[in-house]
């Protein structure tokens, strides 16, 4: 499956568009990362365990909406953005969207 975040696959011309897939993903922090998080406020640097989070979240965003593009019978997505908001107090949403399309080869 080719993902862009650009309208058009280079090489390719799309010749159906099957509309929005999206893949999101809820996750909650850790009382063991937010310690660890609160040595690094104190000393400064990367905040590496959340980094660790939202890497993994975002993943898994990505993963959930390639299926759905993968059961729409896409071969590929375009516009491709990912977003945030906090749904609680440490607990935030990744959304990865897009639109599933067909493409060829020119």
């Amino acid at each position: 499956m080719i993902v862009s975040t650009s309208e058009s696959v280079a090489g390719h011309r799309i010749v159906r568009t099957l509309g929005l897939v999206r893949g999101n993903t809820i996750r909650a922090r850790h009382i063991g990362r937010d310690i660890k998080a609160l040595g690094r406020n104190i000393v400064g640097g990367e905040i590496a365990e959340y980094t660790k989070l939202l890497a993994e979240a975002r993943e898994q965003a990505l993963d959930r909406m390639l299926e759905e593009a993968n059961q729409l019978g896409a071969n590929a997505i375009v516009t491709t953005r990912f977003a945030t908001s906090m749904v609680t107090n440490g607990g935030a949403e990744l959304l990865a969207f897009g639109t599933a399309v067909v493409v060829e080869p020119e």
